[in-house]
């Protein structure tokens, strides 16, 4: 069974969906459709996202909205913002979901070299 989202950008104020911003959550990618004059469309794999981030002003989670922030390995985008959506907890938790599944059907591994100081070892040892 799949599962997708389709939110659109809306104004904090009253939650209105006056944007011409919509955003759609698969699977296996995000993508961003924007502009009126200009469409801009940008696409992100799920396998690339590695950290999500929730938050809600004061006024957004008065008018039930929320923006999810996607950290990524994206060349392009390495920070991919989904602005003041409705359902914003269950899309982060959707995309924590399906970001981690999409990993391990590519087993793509993240590391992260955090410097143990062996190298200062060999370079004293004239190696």
């Amino acid at each position: 069974m799949e599962m997708e989202f389709v939110e659109r950008k809306r104004w904090v104020f009253l939650g209105l969906p006056f944007t011409f911003t919509k955003y759609f959550v698969k699977e296996d990618m995000i993508t961003i459709n924007a502009g009126f004059f200009k469409k801009v469309e940008n696409d992100c794999y799920m396998y690339k996202i590695q950290d999500v981030e929730h938050t809600a002003s004061l006024f957004e989670r008065m008018f039930k909205l929320g923006t999810i922030t996607c950290f990524t390995g994206d060349t392009t985008h390495p920070q991919l913002v989904i602005s003041h959506v409705k359902n914003s907890k269950e899309i982060k938790n959707f995309i924590l979901e399906a970001s981690e599944t999409a990993r391990q059907k590519r087993r793509t591994l993240n590391t992260l070299n955090i410097g143990t100081g062996e190298m200062d070892d060999i370079d004293d040892a004239g190696i």
